[in-house]
């Protein structure tokens, strides 16, 4: 059994084991505000459309400023930058607490607070992520990495659940008010770290001093592009997340081809998180894994196929707009749909890694800029090419097609960068 759960040696850092606790912690409650958010706006407007918007009030200044707040990361205090941008998150927290208290009732101030909300995180996201190689051993980091992919995937299965529930038991105050409270556990981790100032390379200029702007992002970029196993971290998942990401197909499927509606939708989404969330925590073999690159082509290669399972399952329930739920069709989809969450999980876990591992200190934060990025915004861009293919083929098979489709590209990658098959965790090299 130690070999099967998750390795927790990491925690037996105290600074690490506080910030753990913080972010799961208030994780949790950054997901039940999600919910809350969303629920408040289609409460006021009943539109799905204004709901959506949402997403693009969060992803705009996250996909703008993630690249800058790595930069920023990267030439000052990460503590330091940490702690500034979680407090700036704490404030839109209560902003949005204090608007449902006051009763403001305006769709206009939750997008401009969801808008501030993505900003802030955009800068505290690569901070916290770059924060983790200075408080692990580099053998560590696996396993740290797993720990965190655990507490992120409980927060994302739980979180919902208990804003749905405060939101219903009594309205949006309660669910804001409780995010505040939870999200003192993070402040409180990040306050107890030492002083992280980046570690600079000989001859360069004293941190601070250095200009924080367009070239600093520039040369995260072009670093980036000179380093092919980190290249190909990006380039592996997005091949996954543009092309095979099933979850936009969700909701039509709940009523066109399986039945169940909302609950079905709900139960194949929550079927992902859970098997993420049993990967990781039964990731205690994950630890001493050298072959890195090779587990992620492997992961990913599982994802498509499970997805491709997923398609196979619609076609054979057929689209015909079942009055009462397909129970066969619905358990297999489940399990499918667990089984690339899983997969997921584990690609997660080594990608963030490699890219901890084989990047030096001064270009962590700009590298975890653009992971931001990669992660808030290939999910999306998946949402619009398997949306459209669905449109234009039916569900069953876009999902076919893109974890086809996934498959391929995979292939090809891996094929023309063998050095990424090679990559051993024990020698990391970008």
């Amino acid at each position: 059994m130690p070999r099967l759960l998750a390795d927790t040696a990491p925690l037996r850092v105290p600074a690490f084991r506080r910030l753990w606790w913080g972010l799961g912690i208030s994780n949790l409650g950054t997901q039940l505000t999600a919910v809350a958010v969303g629920l408040e706006v289609y409460s006021l407007t009943g539109s799905t459309l204004a709901v959506g918007i949402l997403g693009i009030c969060a992803l705009v200044p996250l996909v703008v400023l993630g690249l800058y707040g790595g930069a920023l990361v990267d030439h000052f205090d990460r503590r330091k930058v940490a702690l500034i941008a979680s407090t700036a998150l704490l404030v839109v927290t209560a902003l949005l607490a204090a608007q449902a208290w006051a009763g403001v009732d305006s769709v206009g101030v939750l997008y401009a607070l969801v808008a501030m909300q993505s900003a802030a995180s955009a800068v505290n996201n690569p901070a916290r992520s770059a924060i983790i190689p200075r408080l692990v051993p580099p053998t560590q980091l696996a396993a740290a990495n797993a720990l965190q992919t655990l507490a992120w995937n409980v927060a994302l299965t739980g979180g919902p659940l208990l804003g749905a529930a405060l939101v219903a038991w009594h309205g949006y105050e309660v669910a804001y008010t409780l995010d505040m409270v939870l999200f003192v556990a993070s402040l409180y981790a990040l306050w107890r770290l030492p002083d992280l100032p980046p570690e600079t390379p000989d001859g360069a200029a004293p941190v601070g001093r250095r200009g924080v702007g367009l070239s600093s992002v520039l040369d995260g970029l072009r670093y980036l592009g000179t380093r092919p196993n980190l290249r190909m971290t990006f380039l592996l998942d997005l091949s996954a997340m543009v092309l095979a990401m099933p979850r936009v197909l969700f909701p039509a499927v709940g009523v066109l081809w399986i039945g169940g509606g909302e609950a079905t939708t709900g139960a194949l989404t929550a079927a992902i998180a859970v098997g993420a969330v049993l990967a990781s925590g039964l990731s205690g073999g994950l630890s001493a894994v050298r072959a890195q690159g090779k587990v992620i082509v492997g992961a990913i290669s599982a994802f498509a196929v499970a997805v491709i399972g997923f398609g196979v399952v619609l076609l054979l329930a057929g689209e015909t707009a079942p009055d009462t739920v397909v129970v066969w069709a619905l358990v297999a989809a489940i399990v499918v749909l667990a089984v690339a969450g899983a997969a997921d999980s584990v690609s997660s876990i080594f990608r963030q890694t490699i890219l901890q591992a084989a990047t030096p200190d001064a270009m962590r934060g700009r590298l975890q800029g653009v992971f931001v990025v990669v992660v808030a915004g290939g999910p999306r861009l998946g949402d619009v090419v398997v949306g459209a293919q669905a449109s234009w083929l039916g569900e069953g098979a876009a999902a076919v097609i893109g974890g086809c489709l996934c498959l391929l590209v995979v292939a090809a990658l891996a094929v023309t960068q063998r050095r990424f098959l090679a990559y051993d965790g024990a020698n990391p090299t970008a």
